[in-house]
């Protein structure tokens, strides 16, 4: 990226750039970045916010290489098709949603993945893993350049075995803590939709995003970033004090992603 991911081209202190642009039931975006290669992972807000965020942080969407997809849900490929079209970009997403997506033909380029079947972004190692989620092939992810790893996880019910083995070691989490499950049962949702919500294929609650990450600490995970934040059923202070007691064998930073602004960039030495 011209101006803000100068940096990382030039310090060999740094080997990945992240910055969560949204997350949450409204819309979900991340670039991810070594300085040569930029992605987005999901396209859930209308290209021009998208755009207007990362020019916020310096970033020039006119450097993005790819777009990456998780799923097909509306609140993760609000403006694929649009910003492929305007930006000239791939789009990356998994054979068996290519019609459950509903980009058509008025794309620039759609490139297939399967789960499990790791593939190259140029220099980014992208490797692709099931999660449960009521998606058609709900998938998380972790990136990785020059021996350095991200984790990312954001929409799911449960945290199966294979999730757990495809996030350990990462150097950098990024993970659901969706709702407070009590502040869900006495909230305003419908009776259906907490059910959904609670279910093997809904989302992630704050207890047990504290239960996972308490499995997947290391002395080497620098940074958590907790996401997909329930703005009815949920609050960062909320999140912050549950998952704080997840750590003791190691110190990572703890940030928590928003729905209306981009989080700084972080960068991953």
């Amino acid at each position: 990226m011209k101006l803000e991911l100068e940096r990382v081209r030039q310090c060999t202190d740094y080997n990945l750039a992240v910055c969560v642009l949204a997350s949450g039931s409204r819309g979900n975006a991340i670039f991810i970045s070594d300085g040569v290669t930029g992605i987005l992972l999901d396209a859930g807000l209308s290209a021009a916010e998208i755009k207007r965020r990362l020019k916020s942080r310096g970033l020039n969407p006119r450097d993005l290489d790819a777009i990456l997809l998780s799923h097909e849900h509306s609140d993760h490929v609000q403006s694929v098709g649009v910003l492929s079209r305007q930006l000239k970009l791939p789009i990356y997403l998994s054979r068996k949603i290519t019609k459950k997506a509903r980009l058509g033909k008025a794309v620039h380029e759609i490139r297939t993945f399967e789960c499990d079947v790791p593939f190259q972004i140029n220099n980014l190692s992208v490797h692709p893993f099931s999660v449960s989620h009521d998606a058609a092939d709900p998938v998380g992810f972790t990136i990785g350049q020059n021996g350095r790893r991200i984790g990312i996880a954001t929409d799911l019910g449960i945290a199966t075995p294979q999730l757990k083995a495809q996030l350990q070691d990462c150097h950098m989490l990024i993970l659901e803590a969706n709702h407070d499950p009590e502040m869900l049962m006495n909230g305003p949702y419908p009776w259906p939709l907490k059910k959904r919500i609670q279910s093997r294929r809904g989302h992630l609650s704050n207890l047990q995003s504290k239960r996972l990450l308490k499995e997947l600490q290391h002395p080497h995970l620098e940074h958590v970033v907790l996401a997909h934040l329930s703005e009815t059923n949920n609050n960062p202070q909320k999140v912050l004090d549950e998952i704080c007691g997840a750590f003791k064998r190691s110190k990572p930073r703890l940030t928590v992603a928003s729905q209306h602004r981009s989080s700084e960039i972080i960068y991953l030495k």
